[in-house]
């Protein structure tokens, strides 16, 4: 049997590249990784896929919602006390809700993407 597709790497454009990093350094406590090239920023996940923000290749302005039909999950071992520490500083668009895939939130990052915090100690 064949080794299945495995996911390598995300990339979200973002219009303003420093006000991203501090939201996914500070909000999604992504460390940036020790390198990256001038227009991005790559974040050290420690498993899976990399994860790296850019400067946009595309007119972000021309699209009316960013990342429409696209779901990015990030996996959170404490939902309750991840959403009480980022209060204020992150969009809550949806609160923790249970789901087949058990409880989830999402939070919009600067630039409007929804991010679905999904608890993983309640799977």
């Amino acid at each position: 049997m064949a080794t299945p597709t495995q996911l390598g790497f995300v990339s979200l454009q973002v219009s303003d590249l420093d006000a991203s990093r501090q939201f996914y350094t500070d909000v999604m406590q992504f460390e940036p990784a020790p390198q990256s090239p001038p227009d991005a920023c790559v974040f050290a996940t420690g498993s899976g896929a990399i994860f790296t923000i850019r400067k946009p290749l595309v007119d972000l302005n021309a699209s009316p919602k960013l990342g429409w039909g696209v779901g990015l999950w990030f996996a959170i071992t404490e939902l309750d006390a991840f959403l009480a520490r980022i209060e204020g500083k992150a969009t809550v668009v949806r609160g923790i809700q249970p789901t087949p895939f058990g409880n989830t939130a999402i939070l919009a990052d600067p630039d409007g993407y929804w991010l679905t915090l999904q608890e993983t100690n309640a799977l």
